[in-house]
């Protein structure tokens, strides 16, 4: 077979705006896997490799993924089942070591860090929330939230205060001396989430957190989490194989499948310009308002007559289903604001419904 032909271990640039990359990223499970990265100046196809490693029994979970994650933003990464999602999410937080490539966090290759300084860094710039909330049911609600920063050192009080900050954040004022067991599943991923952010981390990723839940509590914790993102603009990679989900919170998607990246892109992107098959099949059935934030169709040249009977506001980065609720009647006109509130154009009710029937017609 010739593998002389591309990119396996062609460097990835990282960029300079990325709060947190992977470049090159393979995870593969076998016995002899150190062998498919001995190159000798060879220039390999990622996909041919990953065909030799499962013909040999081997396993790649993550094949040749970079990504560039900029700060503050909710990246969501999403796939069926097997496709590596969840193999990229414990990569980049170094919970799995590497079979090849890179993860870089602030400029730092966080890959060849000792198991010392990895530990420091995912307990000052890491929060972690995971499908099951593996809460410790000994401890009451405020222990579980302070136990992170016990195992940092810090003193009583100071942790007690910080705990009792985060869970009046996630709403459980009340619940302090509550056990795990004395709580609903809601609950107890809110208290998870707080515990996840007491150590005020910079980089929070979160693995299927409300696959475990109902649907209706699904959503209100969703709504929970936007709340919160809006307020600590964390760097978040989230996890999920729900494209609804994937489609309401993030900023960007990845999808995979079989360990390799897919497509990245917006919410709007995927839908409008779905790279592949494999693509369309996720978004083909996709609730446009839902997806279509109102920034992309809004009027950025408000006219005087618009300015005139504009009254109510709505965000930029909301979605086109809230802009609906909002429309009076056939002839409103919202005003489009920026994440601080300044006006940057209108929407009329007409151009909602223009937008949508205009995607509609995208040939599946």
């Amino acid at each position: 077979m010739n593998f002389q032909l591309r990119d396996a271990y062609t460097p990835h640039p990282v960029s300079s705006n990325a709060k947190l990359a992977c470049a090159n990223l393979w995870k593969v499970y076998g016995p002899k896997v150190g062998y498919y990265f001995d190159t000798k100046g060879y220039i390999i196809d990622p996909q041919l490799l990953a065909k030799r490693m499962r013909d040999e029994k081997h396993i790649p979970a993550v094949a040749n993924v970079s990504l560039d994650i900029p700060e503050g933003e909710i990246f969501v990464i999403m796939g069926l089942s097997g496709s590596g999602k969840s193999t990229v999410l414990r990569c980049l937080a170094r919970l799995l070591d590497l079979s090849h490539g890179q993860v870089v966090l602030d400029g730092q290759d966080i890959s060849k860090l000792t198991e010392r300084d990895l530990i420091d860094v995912r307990r000052h710039k890491m929060g972690m929330v995971f499908q099951h909330f593996g809460l410790m049911p000994h401890l009451t609600v405020i222990d579980n939230v302070a136990f992170p920063l016990k195992i940092q050192g810090k003193p009583k009080q100071e942790r007690l205060a910080r705990a009792h900050e985060m869970i009046e954040l996630v709403g459980l004022h009340g619940r302090e001396d509550a056990y795990p067991r004395q709580l609903s599943g809601g609950q107890q991923q809110r208290v998870g989430i707080a515990r996840s952010l007491a150590v005020g981390p910079e980089v929070w990723f979160l693995d299927e957190p409300f696959s475990a839940l109902d649907p209706l509590i699904r959503r209100q914790m969703q709504d929970e989490f936007l709340r919160l993102q809006k307020q600590l603009k964390k760097t978040i990679v989230f996890v999920t194989h729900d494209f609804i989900e994937a489609m309401r919170l993030a900023d960007r998607i990845c999808v995979m499948k079989d360990g390799f990246v897919v497509q990245v892109g917006t919410p709007e992107e995927l839908v409008s310009r779905p790279a592949n098959d494999y693509v369309r099949s996720f978004v083909g059935d996709a609730p446009l308002a839902k997806v279509l934030r109102v920034g992309a169709i809004m009027n950025r040249h408000i006219a005087d007559e618009h300015r005139a009977i504009a009254t109510t506001k709505i965000s930029a980065s909301a979605k086109l289903e809230e802009a609906m609720t909002l429309f009076r009647n056939e002839s409103s006109v919202l005003n489009v604001c920026d994440e601080e509130g300044q006006e940057i154009g209108s929407l009329s009710a007409l151009q909602v419904v223009q937008a949508l029937a205009a995607k509609s017609r995208i040939a599946p």
